[in-house]
């Protein structure tokens, strides 16, 4: 059927080329707002009007007489209507919707995906100082940085995934003073008891560690702690190196990997702040006042100029980040995506400003940027604040205890990211078509017992006689699957995972709407194969968009 979809769609734009030269660019199918109308809705009769000074019925009726002229109209419509003040509805012959069935059958895990375009892409996501747990917004962003890297995958992409680790700031020293405290024995609420210092049960257990001299591995280093409770410097590493491995775990229960660990020390250390500061210097971008070294971002469509090294010789923070972003264009990565939380939006013009002026050849825009809000969390009709093992807030590895990998994944996903989010605990282990997750697994566990009970050699449906699949409730699933790669490259190019969730409710809820309204394995064989074709096309397109969000398509529940 996609084949089909692109030939009446070239057919189309030589009929809108013919009428008004340089018109077939305006060919386009949508999706009628009321499926009773067809299974195209065109609307260039209505844009085309006002060129031709003409009536836009009259123009729908030229159209119309010249497609149903065309050969490939004939094989595949099996009618065209006006509607209205000029829409053009467009009606498929039955044989035409099945031709998908066979389209995925074929494709299988590859169905959607488009071939590789040698384009490079860097999706830099969680990016969380190496100070405490991951909490629930961690998680909402591994969610989003995870499936924005498989949606760009699907799509030809190279894709390369980067965790950046800020270990050169404030906060390292504060998590370094917290442990130091605890294995001196002090404790949150004691006088010595910096109000600074993090109170989690978890400084306590790095403190343990320090003092046994424990070794710690994480994916990107190995430490061993002395145990001396006044080598500061050797408490910082290992505090950093134990909360490393703690995120590592975290990561690896939501089952998110990266190609790369890049360290915000590293910045610093191989001198690539300095060079980023006198490049702006000697471009002329900066000015002294103060005792302050500015940043002239309001060339640049910044509200106001930034500092960049305060009077005491230190960098505000957006300085690092520019050097880093012009290291990523260095490294080949001409596309970028930054996932962050809201609170970041106000740096996006600063980095973008100092990478402009910096002149190293950086496209306006540079990079994009995904901001998501935080997300509440009810459990038992009650909004939960705060975690025993964080101290002051739930974790990502809470969440997922509480509920599981795959309701966490789909429910962070199942919004706009900057859109506020309440993860209900409660409805995320309920059993029912109440919770999408468990609705929408359910329909690809169904049938892939549907095809257990019949037995027979799945690869082979793809030759099945698929006539029989001429009835209304078949051909709304067939059009539904049709709908999976346009959707897939949509959702892509607007960095939007949640539009695959929104498409895999509508595709279950027309699987199960299907299998209420036609039993699959009935006595005549060529029903029932065409039925198990579809519905194994079903299964397919199910597993496909769930692989997508990182969730798991069972074949049992």
């Amino acid at each position: 059927m996609l084949k089909i979809k692109q030939e009446l769609l070239a057919g189309l734009a030589a009929t809108l080329d013919q009428l008004l030269p340089g018109a077939g660019d305006k060919a386009a199918f949508e999706s009628p707002k009321v499926a009773a109308h067809g299974d195209f809705a065109v609307t260039a009769a209505m844009q085309l009007a006002k060129p031709l000074k003409a009536n836009p019925r009259q123009v729908g009726e030229q159209i119309r007489a010249a497609l149903l002229a065309q050969p490939v109209y004939q094989q595949w419509v099996s009618d065209i209507e006006i509607a209205g003040p000029g829409f053009i509805n467009i009606r498929l012959k039955p044989e035409a919707k099945q031709q998908i069935v066979r389209e995925v059958l074929a494709g299988g895990e590859g169905f959607g995906q488009q071939p590789a375009n040698g384009q490079r892409l860097m999706v830099e996501f969680v990016s969380a100082n190496p100070t405490g747990p991951l909490h629930v917004g961690h998680g909402r962003q591994a969610a989003l940085g995870d499936a924005i890297c498989n949606l760009f995958a699907s799509q030809g992409w190279d894709v390369y995934r980067e965790f950046y680790y800020n270990d050169a700031g404030v906060q390292i020293g504060t998590l370094a003073t917290s442990t130091q405290l605890r294995a001196k024995g002090f404790k949150p609420g004691d006088a010595e008891w910096p109000e600074a210092a993090y109170n989690g049960d978890y400084i306590q257990d790095i403190a343990n560690d320090f003092l046994a001299k424990k070794t710690v591995h994480s994916d990107d280093r190995e430490f061993t702690a002395s145990g001396d409770v006044d080598d500061l410097d050797n408490i910082r590493q290992f505090a950093v190196a134990y909360l490393r491995r703690e995120q590592d775990l975290d990561l690896k229960a939501f089952d998110v990997r990266f190609d790369n660990y890049y360290l915000e020390s590293s910045l610093y250390t191989n001198g690539h702040v300095e060079a980023t500061v006198q490049r702006l210097i000697a471009n002329g971008k900066t000015y002294e006042q103060d005792g302050a070294l500015w940043l002239r971002s309001t060339d640049y469509g910044d509200d106001k100029d930034r500092v960049m090294r305060k009077s005491d010789g230190t960098y505000t923070y957006f300085v690092p980040d520019v050097a880093y972003h012009i290291q990523k264009f260095q490294r080949g990565f001409t596309k970028v995506i930054n996932i962050q939380g809201t609170d970041h939006h106000g740096t996006i013009a600063r980095v973008r400003a100092g990478l402009q002026a910096a002149d190293v050849g950086i496209p306006a825009g540079y990079p994009d940027y995904v901001l998501h809000t935080m997300v509440r969390v009810v459990r038992n009709g009650e909004e939960v604040k705060i975690s025993k093992r964080a101290g002051s807030y739930v974790t990502l590895r809470d969440l997922i205890e509480w509920t599981s990998k795959d309701a966490v994944r789909f429910f962070l996903l199942s919004r706009k990211p900057d859109t506020e989010y309440t993860f209900d605990v409660d409805l995320a282990v309920q059993k029912n078509n109440d919770n999408p997750v468990y609705y929408i697994q359910y329909a690809h566990a169904r049938i892939c017992s549907v095809l257990a009970g019949w037995g027979g050699d799945v690869a082979s449906l793809k030759d099945a006689d698929l006539s029989a699949l001429d009835t209304p409730a078949a051909q709304s699933l067939m059009l539904q699957l049709a709908r999976y790669p346009a959707m897939l490259s949509a959702a892509a190019a607007d960095f939007a995972p949640h539009d695959v969730t929104f498409y895999l409710r509508d595709l279950a809820a027309a699987y199960h709407s299907y299998y209420d309204a036609e039993r699959i394995l009935v006595d005549d064989e060529k029903v029932r194969l065409a039925r198990l074709a579809l519905v194994a096309a079903t299964a397919q397109v199910l597993h496909n968009g769930l692989a997508v969000l990182g969730v798991s398509a069972p074949q049992k529940m």
